[in-house]
């Protein structure tokens, strides 16, 4: 290890960990002495973390207010370094690190909103496709629909959510009235189509359609599943709807 790597390397250690070894490599002064050099540096590094997580979770942000989201900032900080190479993704452990902290486990909610917003920005954040005409969908031989498979946009998620964590993220989003937070138990679909994100409730039956398509079931038995939900007779017309609508909303990108 070069003597730059090594001098790095115990920077870093100060920064993350408090380690003193760093300190004799560090030249003070009777007017600004070395704990108060490095103080400034390390100070620096967790303010910009803290103004990190504010970003990736202004929703979250504007609920707790500043001192308690303060507050949080600071806790988490402490417990998770950042292990991305870009700021923009630090926080990532913050849904569970709500849900798992004795001072925040009393209001799942915050918990649930702050999956909400990761969620979103994983959205946006997603690779681009073209998604699949209806055309290409219509020209495939119907002997193989049976055995066919679709291909997902990269940004398609699914969450299940306990509160109405949606209303209230659009409320604190748009500075309306805020909702009071209230168990409203729903599947939600969130995607991306061009630069707009979009998002939507659904239903039981197409919940189980959706999760089932994406995890690699052929269409056959995405119909059976269906038989199971709606029943034999509204089964054939239920797929053709869903179909429809996922083509429609840009989710599918290609089939196999």
């Amino acid at each position: 290890m070069s003597a730059l790597a090594h001098l790095q390397g115990e920077f870093q250690e100060y920064l993350l960990r408090g380690a003193p070894a760093v300190e004799a490599q560090v030249l003070g002064s009777a007017r600004v002495p070395v704990a108060t050099r490095l103080g400034i540096y390390a100070g620096a590094y967790r303010s910009r973390l803290a103004d990190a997580l504010a970003a990736n979770y202004p929703a979250l942000a504007k609920l707790l207010g500043a001192a308690d989201f303060a507050t949080l900032a600071v806790d988490y900080v402490r417990a998770h370094d950042s292990p991305f190479f870009s700021i923009r993704y630090y926080g990532d452990q913050l849904p569970a690190f709500l849900a798992a902290h004795e001072d925040y486990t009393a209001a799942p909610v915050l918990a649930e909103l702050a999956r909400w917003e990761w969620t979103m920005t994983c959205v946006f954040d997603a690779a681009d496709a073209a998604p699949l005409a209806h055309t290409e969908l219509a020209s495939i031989p119907p002997q193989r629909w049976a055995r066919l498979r679709f291909v997902w946009h990269p940004s398609v998620h699914r969450l299940e959510l306990a509160w109405n964590v949606p209303q209230l993220w659009q409320a604190l989003s748009d500075d309306a009235a805020r909702p009071p937070a209230t168990l409203q138990a729903a599947s939600w679909l969130l995607w991306r189509r061009e630069l707009a994100t979009y998002f939507r409730s659904l239903s039981a039956a197409e919940a189980a359609a959706l999760d089932a398509a994406r995890s690699g079931w052929p269409f056959a038995e995405l119909c059976e599943l269906l038989c199971e939900e709606v029943g034999e007779a509204q089964a054939p017309a239920q797929a053709a709807e869903l179909l429809r609508g996922w083509l429609a909303a840009g989710l599918i990108v290609g089939t196999s």
